[in-house]
């Protein structure tokens, strides 16, 4: 029996950077197979033994192959520690997609999102501070899939070790406020780099819009300063890779 065909493209970050509205624009897309349900969560599985991964498992999240390229999206692929080294092991001519969105906007986002829903307790200021240590407490060390506000907009570093692993013409990095603002565009740029026929623009959407919350509906602005200036370096390095720049 023929091996299955390996999954083609993953849409492996950011969270809160647009990339359901990405997936739901794949959904239009008919050279398009993608997962049954978003985020399939196989490379960050520490449950899984990375000995001896199952693939058959992972097949499992998609319709069998029918010569349309299949692909998901989970954005915690980016962050998550080994999840781009198993990517690499399971198929190095994957095709990578990296949502970005402006760094102090994305932790924002994040900490209204599990606020919301209750993971977190604590207020936005107390968390991008003091709150950071709770990491240190965590399982990996130093990674956390709820409280990693700050960690998570580390973009420049994160690509540098997607570089190590992938070639860079196997990377797509796309903001996240192009495809807000400009679809039509941005889903041509989508659409070359995974090597399908042209396409009508796709209608505007949006889609996971946080609401307001009990801890203010606003940024303050010196959290947003503080946040900045934690991002200095690594903006830079950001865009000294990818030409990529959220400085303001």
């Amino acid at each position: 029996m023929a091996a299955e065909p390996l999954i083609s493209f993953i849409v492996a970050g950011v969270q809160k950077a647009g990339t359901t509205a990405l997936f739901d624009y794949l959904t239009e897309e008919p050279g398009v197979s993608l997962s049954r349900m978003k985020e399939v969560h196989f490379f960050d599985d520490e449950t899984q033994d990375w000995s001896r991964p199952d693939y058959a498992a992972y097949h499992a999240n998609f319709a069998p192959a029918d010569g349309r390229l299949r692909g998901e999206a989970t954005p915690i692929y980016l962050y998550w520690p080994n999840s781009l080294e198993r990517m690499a092991a399971y198929n190095p001519a994957l095709r990578l997609i990296v949502m970005l969105r402006d760094p102090v906007a994305r932790a924002w986002s994040h900490w209204k999102m599990e606020y919301a829903r209750g993971a977190e307790t604590r207020p936005f200021a107390w968390c991008i501070r003091e709150g950071r240590q709770r990491l240190l407490d965590a399982e990996p060390w130093g990674h956390h899939r709820e409280f990693s506000y700050v960690e998570r907009g580390y973009y420049g570093e994160q690509l540098e070790r997607l570089y190590g692993l992938f070639p860079r013409d196997q990377v797509l990095v796309v903001r996240a406020e192009d495809l807000s603002d400009s679809p039509g565009p941005t889903m041509a740029r989508v659409r070359a780099f995974l090597g399908l026929p042209a396409g009508p623009d796709p209608a505007p959407r949006r889609v996971h819009v946080g609401r307001d919350v009990d801890h203010g509906p606003e940024l303050t602005p010196a959290d947003a300063a503080f946040l900045r200036g934690l991002y200095v370096t690594d903006q830079a390095r950001l865009k000294a890779l990818t030409g990529t720049d959220f400085a303001s």
